[in-house]
């Protein structure tokens, strides 16, 4: 297989009726190691809405069980990019997800913006560091995959195109970004498990080397020090040589899916989807008790 035969043949397929697929051979075949990063950068800008990081804050799931928490969301994920939304791990996947949100009070507002994160992050990764820029048909099939994620969610007032879900993504950010002291907690916790993965020496490195990543408005409102402009060009000059040397690799031949990733760490023995993630008590701590009238959506 040439390097962009698969491109090719993304090309030949249709981006609305074959979106799953498109999506599946642009994440696991074409950007792996991107989408992983990608998916990590869109959950983490989360945080920087107060309502979203102070609720992450107060379940104490992202500050005192990190690790597993980042392992269940990658996997609940991976589980529909795998099986699809009618396989019986897709459907299981999504029943997890959705009975841990519907246990709290969450807006539809919050919701819908952390989807446009997992639509608008990757493509704009991928076009800034990637080994080629996403094409229109993936771009669509992403669009396509995750409104329909967002449906399963139960999650009204979808955008219809990628450039709407852009559109809202960056008007909900400059919205609502702003300082939480919770939110600071969560990213914290979350910078402080990715530099784990490391040496231990390398964590000051590592920590410098991923704010240098991030845009001044969701580092100001985390309250970070900006990082220097040569700092901020070296590394990102970096991760960009990345993906031009791996534009001159051959093309992968089997998928690399996010339960194979190595950061992966809770689960040596294996896991079943049914039991990922959490299953709060509403009352306890972390997990207020749902307004009358809402409901949990489900993949039915």
């Amino acid at each position: 297989m040439k390097r962009f035969e698969r491109l090719e043949q993304i090309r030949r397929m249709d981006p609305y009726k074959d979106s799953l697929e498109i999506y599946r051979l642009t994440a696991v075949y074409e950007f792996p190691w991107d989408f992983t990063r990608a998916l990590e950068l869109a959950l983490y800008r989360t945080y920087a809405v107060p309502s979203i990081g102070r609720l992450l804050a107060e379940t104490a799931e992202l500050t005192d069980r990190t690790q597993r928490r980042y392992d269940d969301t990658a996997l609940l994920l991976d589980a529909v990019v795998e099986h699809g939304f009618d396989g019986e791990e897709g459907r299981t996947a999504i029943r997890r997800i959705n009975q841990m949100h519907g246990s709290y009070d969450i807006s539809n507002e919050d919701m819908r913006y952390v989807l446009c994160t997992f639509v608008v992050v990757p493509k704009r990764w991928i076009d800034a560091y990637g080994w080629r820029r996403m094409s229109r048909h993936e771009i669509v099939a992403s669009t396509v995959h995750y409104r329909t994620l967002g449906r399963h969610m139960g999650i009204k007032d979808l955008p219809a195109t990628y450039e709407e879900f852009e559109s809202c993504l960056d008007a909900y950010e400059q919205a609502h970004f702003g300082w939480d002291e919770g939110a600071r907690r969560v990213s914290d916790a979350t910078l402080d498990l990715m530099a784990s993965w490391y040496p231990r020496p390398l964590a000051p490195l590592l920590r410098t080397s991923t704010l240098a990543l991030l845009d001044d408005p969701l580092l100001r409102a985390f309250r970070y020090e900006l990082p220097g402009k040569t700092t901020r060009a070296w590394v990102r000059r970096a991760v960009r040589a990345r993906g031009r040397l791996v534009r001159l690799l051959p093309p992968r031949r089997a998928p690399h899916y996010a339960r194979q990733n190595w950061e992966i760490k809770s689960y040596p023995d294996g896991y079943r989807v049914a039991e990922l993630g959490t299953r709060p008590t509403p009352g306890l701590r972390g997990c207020p008790v749902r307004r009358a009238g809402t409901s949990e959506a489900s993949p039915e």
